[in-house]
């Protein structure tokens, strides 16, 4: 009997997850460039969860929603604290 299932190419696995850190360098490009104090905004996302403080310039407001807010605190401090 015929395998008539489609099979789906993935190609060479473009689709690869972005690590916090690069999620994080792309929104704070995209903010930098259109002129935003990077910094600034992505505090008051971080204390708002209110996605209109990131651009949508770049896909970094769509990219940046793929962070839990309470994780990205996690990793900013581990980061901060060396721990």
């Amino acid at each position: 009997m015929e395998n008539r299932n489609t099979v789906i190419y993935n190609g060479t696995e473009k689709n690869e997850q972005k690590t916090t850190l690069d999620i994080l360098g792309t929104v704070y490009d995209a903010l930098e460039e259109k002129g935003y104090n990077a910094i600034d905004q992505m505090v008051g996302y971080i204390l708002s969860g209110d996605p209109s403080y990131i651009t949508g310039h770049n896909n970094a407001r769509n990219l940046i929603r793929h962070i839990e807010r309470d994780d990205l605190v996690e990793e900013l401090l581990h980061s901060y604290l060396g721990k």
